[in-house]
């Protein structure tokens, strides 16, 4: 944990830790950490090694980070970390790759405090000649349709979801569940941003590619596949009464049109000939009226949680304007 005094060097009045997650980023994390000083020479540099089978935490060591050994492979098990562990008024979160600009921490913090955010996120900008080298053509497509897909459902205006440059305040980070696993965190930070009403901002930052001789750990279609599923997994414990009425008013319809023929039979004949399309029918429109008494006690209880998380946000001070 990170016992900062009062005489610690702070920016503005305010301590700004420099959290950064790492796996096996031997070759990147020096770079990393002397451009952030360099950038900011008042931030507190925590490294997150996340179980690196290489050398990133002792090169962490030696240029003078605070290094936390994360055992459970992910990064989302690094951030659960970094906000549990880490103790400062301002956290901006960087990946360990060395592909974000320090320069603009600056930007980050300054509209964090400026604006009164919660959080600030660095929307990855690449020169026309470097784009398809440092941001795959995959990931800007995938990345478009993710974040298109959480601002439909969740609201919003996000241009950039997955980035992993971010600024964050003390009460959006000790409020923050983090219940992800792997590089889906983002979605995760993102919404829960959204779900609790927080004021964020975006600014535009370079992105430039891998140094030679790192390599990345993001899978596109098995790491695309994961953040689709958590956008559907926060579908349906953050927007629960929406989720079980579409499914129940697709069980009723259903149920509805099978049922057409067998009460026109029973009309002319006083007969039910077809028993088992009626026993179809009346177990559908079971099932819609159990999916809607569903939704209505998970929507009662969705608004609990949101209301204990936001008196919990509420009772940590915001970041004080110097």
């Amino acid at each position: 944990m990170d016992n900062s005094t009062p005489e610690s060097p702070r920016y503005r009045g305010c301590i700004v830790a420099l959290v950064v997650p790492c796996y096996n980023e031997e070759a990147t994390v020096a770079q990393v950490i002397r451009a952030f000083r360099a950038a900011m020479p008042a931030t507190h540099i925590h490294v997150f090694d996340n179980a690196s089978s290489d050398a990133t935490a002792a090169i962490a060591r030696q240029e003078g980070a605070n290094v936390i050994s994360v055992p459970l492979r992910g990064k989302g098990n690094a951030v659960r970390r970094m906000f549990a562990d880490v103790e400062a008024d301002v956290y901006v979160m960087v990946d360990g790759d060395a592909t974000y600009d320090a320069a603009s921490i600056h930007l980050l913090v300054d509209k964090l405090i400026d604006e009164r955010l919660d959080m600030v996120v660095g929307c990855r900008r690449t020169a026309a000649e470097d784009a398809s080298d440092a941001y795959r053509r995959g990931h800007q497509w995938g990345n478009r349709m993710l974040t298109g897909s959480v601002v439909r459902i969740f609201g919003g205006t996000f241009s950039d979801m997955l980035s992993g440059y971010r600024a964050f305040s003390r009460r959006y980070a000790k409020t923050f569940p983090a219940l992800s696993h792997g590089f889906e965190i983002e979605t995760e930070l993102t919404v829960h941003a959204l779900e609790l009403r927080m004021p964020y901002g975006e600014v535009q930052t370079p992105y430039g590619s891998r140094p030679e001789g790192s390599q990345s750990k993001l899978s596109t279609y098995k790491d695309g596949l994961k953040i689709a599923w958590t956008i559907a997994r926060l579908y349906v414990s953050e927007r629960p009464l929406t989720f079980f009425l579409a499914c129940a008013v697709v069980l009723a319809a259903t149920s509805a049109l099978l049922s057409i023929p067998v009460l026109f039979e029973f009309l002319e004949s006083g007969l039910v000939r077809r028993l088992p399309t009626a026993v179809l029918c009346a177990s559908l429109m079971l099932m819609a009226m159990l999916s809607l008494s569903c939704g209505l006690i998970l929507d009662n209880v969705t608004r609990a949680r949101r209301e204990i998380k936001r008196l919990v946000y509420l009772g940590i001070p915001a970041i004080a304007k110097v």
